[in-house]
């Protein structure tokens, strides 16, 4: 893509979500970064992570609940979860919302030259509602998570990013999230909400009153790690417990909440390699191939989004972890499936990945270079 004049739009509103996780490294000025660190899980944090990633339980005492399964104290689960969370192996317990249901989100990328890098980052990463900002082994270097209350601002804040660097952005806005859809042809579990797994959007969705919207911006965040993490909520909005988990059932049996459980940062498990794949897939096959992507298990995301051709003609994405890369892109051979060989395809390394950083009051707008008298001008991304 270098040297192209084909042009990266900066896209218009609507609906999606994203999400993406690459490895970290180094710290550029103004945009925190952690370095890795070698785990050390036990087996039982494995078990709470394996078995509680998407069913964590909706009843008054949840962690008693997960404790009389493993056959331990309530106060050891406590006490894991605890020390997950300090330790960033968890990021927090909770439900994760359908695309759409909580503002407007989209997966954003840019074409940053070297030389601005650690400028552009930095100050990408102030805006708020910037989240899961890292930089690919590609190209397209600097991608970013952006949600907003509505469309309108999702786009305003893209505008604006798009002014202050100078460059421009691909808004890759989520279409379909194969990740809690029954697979085809697959039995209901009891006790998951089967009969409309997958089916939320915001245009056909359950509406949220005023309560639901009061519960929706109470538990984004995460649960408690206490007894009662419901009663918590419903003394934050002045509801009863009963009434928050009986919320929280609907929700999640209307789709408005893709699964409840703990969300889990695999770079801290030892996956110390992680690539994004980008497919170009007809859009009549689309479908059938990400509902298969989506069964195996060593894929943490799938899903559709948006092209933007020519510039980016990918539709299908799927992340996987690893040890190393070697391993990484044996699985991307061995799961694509039987029949997709002619699909082109991308994979794209993460190299690092950037914490939100401090509000806009403390930096300088990245540094634009001057224009060089008499270069040739390509129109294409900058």
């Amino acid at each position: 893509m270098a040297g192209s004049k084909r042009s990266a739009v900066l896209a218009g509103a609507g609906h999606g979500g994203a999400d993406v996780h690459t490895l970290e490294a180094g710290r550029p000025p103004g945009a925190a970064t952690s370095s890795p660190r070698q785990p050390d899980i036990e087996w039982m944090d494995l078990e709470l992570l394996a078995a509680y990633q998407r069913d964590f339980p909706i009843c008054e005492k949840p962690y008693e609940e997960i404790a009389s399964r493993l056959r331990c104290q309530a106060s050891e689960v406590l006490q894991r979860f605890a020390v997950l969370l300090r330790r960033g192996v968890v990021h927090r317990i909770g439900p994760v919302f359908a695309p759409g249901l909580v503002g407007a989100s989209t997966l954003a990328a840019m074409m940053v030259p070297s030389a601005r890098f650690e400028w552009v980052a930095g100050w990408v990463t102030r805006y708020r509602g910037v989240d899961h900002t890292c930089e690919l082994e590609h190209e397209l270097n600097l991608w970013f998570v952006l949600t907003a209350g509505n469309a309108g601002e999702l786009y305003d804040v893209l505008g604006d990013i798009r002014r202050r660097t100078g460059l421009d952005v691909l808004d890759l806005r989520l279409e379909r999230n194969y990740d809690d859809d029954i697979p085809p042809g697959s039995q209901p579990t009891p006790g998951r909400f089967p009969e409309a797994w997958g089916l939320y959007s915001p245009r056909r969705g359950p509406r949220l009153d005023a309560a639901d919207q009061r519960l929706v911006g109470a538990i984004r965040d995460g649960l408690s790690l206490t007894a009662r993490p419901y009663r918590v909520v419903a003394d934050r909005i002045g509801l009863s417990e009963a009434q928050v988990m009986e919320r929280l059932r609907r929700l999640r049996c209307k789709g408005a909440i893709a699964h409840m459980g703990v969300v889990v940062n695999h770079h801290e498990l030892g996956d110390r390699e992680n690539a994004m794949v980008v497919l170009d897939v007809p859009r009549a096959r689309v479908d059938a191939v990400g509902e298969r992507l989506a069964t195996a298990a060593p894929i943490t995301r799938c899903h559709r989004r948006t092209r933007r051709p020519p510039f980016w003609p990918y539709n299908l994405y799927c992340t996987l972890h690893g040890p190393d890369r070697a391993e990484v892109m044996g699985r991307v051979d061995e799961l694509l499936p039987s029949g997709t060989g002619d699909l082109r395809r991308t994979v794209l390394f993460g190299r690092r990945r950037f914490r939100p950083a401090l509000p806009f009051t403390t930096i300088e707008p990245p540094p634009t270079p001057r224009p060089v008298r008499g270069a040739e001008t390509t129109g294409g991304p900058r």
